[in-house]
């Protein structure tokens, strides 16, 4: 398992850096349309549809990014859309948690399927933005993400349960602890520490998302930050609740020893978004 796992990862990343680096944004466009078309192929699969429907939604999610793309909104979009669909992702996924697996199922299937499409071209939209305002942004945004997941994980086997006697969220998740989350909350903000002085000492006019959070009054970057470390343990959280209303360990067998795609994205589906709204609007 640890061996596909590592064989998997090499290969994502042996074709994600260059995209990542590359001059012409084309090629990171290009190979994170095949991982959003994937992601909502597998959406549909988890919503209950078979083949046919399946593949229809990732066309139709591929279809919507190019026109989007068509129109301009890959370089800028308007700031009005950051905001609701940060706000969507807040209400839905309060909703969703609160009612826990069992009030996911109680929505009508074509209405999550559209939803969760939505979503897909959001965070995909979001991050073509996110790369037209520099590696250093889009690459802050994405360490963010990995190191409350890194910081959560080491800090959830040192000490989980140790402080709290409840878990974060046992019906969805059993393995989250609150001690995670607390851990990979200070591991953000000592990345973002690091980064903001990183930043410093190199003259580009890329700066990082945390440069540009932390450049604002720190009643307002402090929030923002751990709000994004948040909205991360959030998109993990809902994707395992959908997971276990459809009775799937993952969400598909995709990349071997990492589970599927949307296994892999779900805490950057919410984030990258409100990335975007947070610099669009602060």
């Amino acid at each position: 398992m640890l061996k596909q796992r590592v064989i998997t990862a090499v290969v994502l990343l042996a074709m994600l850096l260059p995209a990542l680096f590359a001059v012409n944004p084309w090629p990171l466009m290009v190979l994170t349309l095949v991982l959003i078309g994937a992601g909502a192929w597998e959406w549909g699969r988890l919503n209950g549809y078979g083949a046919v429907m399946s593949w229809f939604g990732a066309g139709s999610c591929v279809v919507t990014c190019l026109l989007l793309v068509q129109a301009g909104w890959a370089v800028q979009t308007p700031p009005q859309v950051w905001l609701l669909a940060g706000a969507m992702w807040v209400l839905l996924s309060a909703w969703m948690l609160q009612r826990g697996v069992a009030g996911w199922g109680l929505w009508p299937r074509s209405l999550r399927w559209l939803a969760g499409l939505l979503f897909l071209v959001l965070a995909w939209l979001a991050l073509a933005q996110a790369h037209q305002r520099g590696v250093n942004f889009l690459l802050s945004v994405l360490v963010l993400v990995w190191a409350a997941d890194v910081f959560a994980y080491f800090f959830g086997r040192g000490l989980g349960g140790r402080w709290f006697r409840v878990k974060l969220a046992p019906s969805i998740s059993p393995g989250k602890t609150w001690e995670g989350a607390i851990g990979g909350a200070l591991g953000v903000l000592l990345v973002s520490a690091a980064w903001v002085a990183f930043d410093s000492h190199r003259s580009s006019h890329s700066l990082s998302f945390f440069s540009l959070i932390w450049s604002q009054a720190w009643y307002v970057a402090l929030p923002a930050v751990l709000f994004m470390t948040v909205m991360s343990v959030v998109g993990d959280l809902v994707e395992s609740l959908v997971k276990r209303s459809a009775g799937m360990k993952d969400s598909s067998g995709l990349l071997p020893g990492h589970g599927g795609v949307l296994d892999r994205v779900d805490a950057l589906l919410p984030t990258l978004p409100w990335a975007m709204m947070l610099v669009a609007w602060i």
